[in-house]
């Protein structure tokens, strides 16, 4: 594992290359640091504590853990002991590369050779001034043509004040084993197409048709946080936890996951948003974030 720090005067991030993660992102203001991604508690954890992390070569879970593709059945091995499904992907759970660094930028890739899937994957991290972003692609080093989808998994300071801005079309439901359900009207508690409080719920559910744009407001630290994508994640997913899933969750975080793709895309009509590449074809986005002073 290395660690690779990045600082701008203005910004400052804490990499790791196992799992590509996002381990802290501070912004110095006037003698304070402000937290823009949940800090992880040290620089050893997995993922799943960072700041953030990848979702290659797609993101969520895929039903059954099966699909269907160019008249091939295609099975998935769950990779975690704690859900039945493939979670994720597998770029998250592999040990990157560092294939270049400078005090404000860093390049990192992975080559994963497994099957079914077969990619080579690169995340790029940049500070500029006040905004922190990442490039991710992904290339099929495979043999035959298959789907592929991008995104990431951040983790969100969440406090009791704490509001977001995300307008997107439709919510798709969640039912048994963490599965999306079907597509439907956003409810209330669930309308951030104006600024609005987190549930106080667990909640776990796809976007869809997401503008690109999302503000998070931390009234209490007076700072405000925009989000945004390039074109190719026009879909997000939302998740909120609770004790019955973590007992150690104070509703300290929040995640709001950019991606390319629906969940379980491999078995929807036209692979919701996933792309297919043929071999040697890439696919690649990339998201920024900005802090801004707020009121």
């Amino acid at each position: 594992m290395t660690i690779v720090c990045l600082s701008n005067g203005e910004l400052s991030a804490k990499l790791s290359t196992a799992g590509g993660t996002v381990l802290e992102l501070w912004w110095e203001r006037e003698g304070e640091r402000i937290p823009l991604l949940r800090p992880a508690a040290s620089e050893d954890v997995g993922p799943l504590d960072s700041g953030c992390f990848p979702l290659a070569p797609f993101g969520n879970r895929v039903k059954d853990n099966r699909f269907e593709f160019e008249g091939r059945d295609y099975r998935l091995t769950p990779n975690v002991d704690w859900d039945p499904h493939y979670l994720h992907g597998d770029a998250w759970l592999s040990d990157w590369t560092v294939v270049a660094q400078e005090d404000q930028s860093a390049e990192m890739r992975v080559n994963h050779e497994g099957s079914p899937y077969a990619y080579e994957t690169r995340q790029r991290f940049v500070l500029a001034g006040l905004t922190f972003s990442i490039e991710l692609d992904v290339v099929n080093r495979g043999s035959t043509a298959m789907p592929f989808g991008l995104g990431w998994h951040p983790y969100f300071p969440m406090t009791p004040r704490t509001t977001l801005l995300a307008p997107a079309k439709l919510l798709w439901t969640e039912i048994e084993n963490w599965l999306p359900g079907e597509a439907t009207q956003i409810p209330a508690d669930l309308d951030f197409s104006r600024p609005a409080e987190l549930p106080h719920r667990w909640v776990n559910n796809g976007l869809e048709g997401w503008a690109g744009t999302a503000e998070i407001n931390w009234p209490e630290r007076r700072t405000k946080l925009l989000l945004e994508a390039s074109d190719l994640f026009r879909h997000a997913f939302i998740f909120v936890s609770d004790q019955s899933f973590d007992p150690s969750y104070q509703r300290d975080f929040f995640c709001f996951e950019p991606m390319s793709h629906l969940a379980n895309g491999q078995n929807m009509a036209g692979l919701g948003g996933l792309v297919v590449l043929e071999p040697g074809e890439s696919l690649s986005g990339s998201f920024r974030l900005t802090p801004q002073a707020g009121t």
